[in-house]
């Protein structure tokens, strides 16, 4: 029996990508979930990420990000096993150079000059409106 249903989740689908997409992260999860050590999400923490997230997630959806959730930290979990120790930090996947500015110090402290745009100002301060109450 394929592990997917023995978890209890049920396919979306496999037409298109987004089908596959999702059924391999379930697969990765429950596969995931037989490993000792790792660290899993539960139907709460999914409620309470998409609370912080100011984000509405119907119950019906909560075991589908759980598993989601679930296949993301089984896939770093992964990563941490990997030896890394000689691999050069790179900016990017293909080597180049970083474009670089002149560090050249210019005259910062013209206040009248930097105000000069402001819409509001007061002894050579911002004015902003207040956000935090």
């Amino acid at each position: 029996m394929c592990p997917i249903t023995l978890a209890g989740l049920k396919p979306i689908g496999t037409d298109g990508l987004q089908g596959k997409t999702t059924l391999c992260y379930r697969a990765m999860a429950v596969a995931a979930a037989f490993v000792e050590g790792f660290m899993s999400v539960d139907a709460n923490t999914v409620r309470q990420i998409a609370h912080l997230a100011r984000i509405a997630v119907p119950e019906e959806e909560v075991a589908h990000l759980q598993a989601e959730l679930n296949a993301i930290l089984a896939f770093v979990e992964q990563l941490s096993t990997l030896n890394v120790a000689d691999v050069e930090p790179m900016t990017s996947v293909i080597p180049m150079q970083m474009k670089q500015r002149p560090d050249i110090v210019t005259e910062g402290d013209d206040a009248d000059a930097i105000l000069k745009n402001a819409p509001v100002s007061d002894d050579h301060f911002f004015v902003v409106p207040k956000v935090v109450e």
